[in-house]
C-alpha cells in the first residue's frame, strides 16, 4: 500500500469521528513516528510503497484512533515547551496551558537574574571595587515540582534553568518510572520523590519555587470532558470530590508555608472556575503577592503568590 492509499484510508475511516484537519494531523504524525518521513517529504513521494511491517503499525493505530485513544498514547511520545517526552497511559498528556505556567516561571526568574546583575553592576561601578570570581558566580535556585506525572514542569524548568537545582514528587511510581525515563531523555538532572503530598508533613529541602498542577477536575465537570480523556488519562491525576475541589491546593499551601524561603514563590495550575476561590485560599493562610494570570483562551489558568 502507498502513502497516499493509506492517508485516504485514514480520511475515510475516521470522518465521522474527527475533522478532516485532525485526521491529517495525526496521519503526518504517524508517518513521522513509523517512516521518519516529514510531511514535505510525503508530498513530494506521495506514491512510496509501505512494506507490510510498517503497514500492520498503521492499521493498529487507526483501530486505536477508532477508540478515541489519544494519538500521543499511540505514537508514544510527545513534545512539550519544545522538548521531547515520553508518555503512557499512566501520566497526563501535556497541555499548552501548562507550557504557559512554564514560561510564566522562567521568565520571572530570568528578570530577576538581571535585575540583579543589573544592581550589582551598578554598586560595583560606585565602589569601582571589582568582583570576585565567587561574587560572579549565580546563585542557586531550589525547585521543586509537586505531582510531576510526565516530568514535563520539572524538565523544562531544569532545562531553561540550568543552575537550579529540581526536585520532583509524585504519588505514582509508574509516572516517576515515566518521568525519569524523560529526564534521561533530556539530560537534565532532577532529584524524583515518592511521596503522597497529602500525607506529607514537610518536605526536607527549603526551595525557592514550588510549583504544581494538581488535580483539579471537579466531577461535576467530567461532562465537559472529551471521551478521549475520559477514558484514556489516570483519574488520580485529574479529579478531585466536588465537595473538596480544593484539597491540594489547601495542602500543598501548607507545606509552601513551611518550605519556602523567605522570598521564594508558590506557582499553581488551577481549575478556570475556582480562580477566585483558589486566590482566597492562599490569602487566608497568609500568602502575600497573589497574582491571578490567564490562560490563551482567557481563562483564569494560572496564580502566583508568596
Amino acid at each position: 500500500m502507498t502513502i497516499s492509499n493509506t492517508k485516504n484510508l485514514f480520511l475515510n475511516d475516521l470522518s465521522n469521528l474527527y475533522p478532516k484537519e485532525e485526521i491529517e494531523s495525526f496521519f503526518y504524525l504517524l508517518t513521522e513516528a513509523f517512516l521518519g518521513l516529514k510531511r514535505v517529504d510525503i508530498t513530494l513521494n506521495p506514491n512510496k510503497e509501505i512494506v507490510y511491517e510498517i503497514e500492520l503499525k498503521f492499521n493498529s493505530a487507526l483501530a486505536k484512533l477508532k477508540k478515541e485513544i489519544p494519538i500521543q498514547y499511540i505514537i508514544g511520545t510527545t513534545e512539550f515547551y519544545g522538548l521531547p517526552l515520553i508518555v503512557n497511559k499512566n501520566v497526563l498528556i501535556p497541555r499548552p496551558e501548562t507550557e504557559e505556567l512554564v514560561a510564566w516561571i522562567i521568565e520571572e526568574v530570568k528578570s530577576r537574574k538581571l535585575k540583579v546583575e543589573s544592581e550589582k553592576l551598578i554598586t560595583n561601578d560606585k565602589s569601582q571595587t571589582p568582583t570576585t570570581n565567587n561574587q560572579q558566580q549565580t546563585t542557586s535556585l531550589n525547585i521543586i515540582d509537586i505531582g510531576t506525572g510526565s516530568g514535563c514542569i520539572a524538565i523544562a524548568l531544569a532545562k531553561n534553568l540550568p543552575h537550579a537545582k529540581v526536585f520532583a514528587l509524585d504519588v505514582s511510581q509508574k509516572a516517576l518510572n515515566i518521568a525519569k525515563e524523560n529526564a534521561e531523555l533530556n539530560k537534565v538532572n532532577i532529584q524524583f520523590l515518592k511521596e503522597d503530598i497529602l500525607k506529607l508533613k514537610k518536605l526536607s529541602v527549603k526551595f525557592d519555587i514550588i510549583v504544581s498542577n494538581p488535580p483539579y477536575v471537579r466531577e461535576l465537570e467530567k461532562e465537559e470532558i472529551n471521551k478521549n480523556v475520559l477514558e484514556n488519562e489516570p483519574h488520580i491525576a485529574l479529579f478531585v470530590k466536588d465537595e473538596n475541589a480544593l484539597v491540594f491546593y489547601d495542602k500543598i499551601a501548607d507545606i509552601a508555608k513551611n518550605n519556602l524561603k523567605p522570598k521564594g514563590e508558590l506557582y499553581f495550575e488551577i481549575n478556570q472556575y475556582l480562580g477566585k476561590e483558589t486566590a482566597t485560599l492562599l490569602k487566608e493562610k497568609g500568602f502575600k503577592n497573589i497574582e491571578l494570570k490567564k490562560d490563551i483562551f482567557g481563562n483564569n489558568r494560572m496564580l502566583k503568590a508568596n
